[in-house]
């Protein structure tokens, strides 16, 4: 149970484990996009919600994304966009394996929201 659990966290938000005792490495963390600034493609960027948290990050690499659209996040920018489906299933994984609580973050009602 344990193996397919991280299998499909990791598939899901990149997280990835080095060693039989390594902790976890989150690369990609799901958010939900609240507003978007900029009007060039190559300087948009985005407040986006973490559970609450909220943090502007950059958008070039997904310069479709609109209000209200979940994205995964890696080091500050959108990598891609992702339905609500996949960051509902993203949080829960997060939640299960203790990975919000660790993060002082509360599993949302609705992904990205707090």
């Amino acid at each position: 149970m344990a193996r397919k659990l991280h299998n499909e966290v990791r598939s899901l938000t990149g997280y990835w484990q080095k060693g039989p005792r390594s902790p976890f490495m989150c690369l990609a963390v799901p958010g939900r996009v609240l507003n978007v600034d900029g009007v060039d493609p190559a300087f948009r960027s985005g407040s986006v919600d973490f559970c609450g948290v909220r943090k502007t990050i950059n958008l070039v690499f997904t310069p479709e994304v609109q209000p209200g659209d979940f994205v995964l996040v890696h080091v500050g920018f959108a990598i891609s966009r992702i339905d609500e489906e996949e960051a509902s299933r993203a949080f829960a994984y997060l939640s299960e394996i203790g990975a919000l609580a660790e993060e002082g973050l509360a599993a949302p009602g609705k992904p990205g929201t707090s």
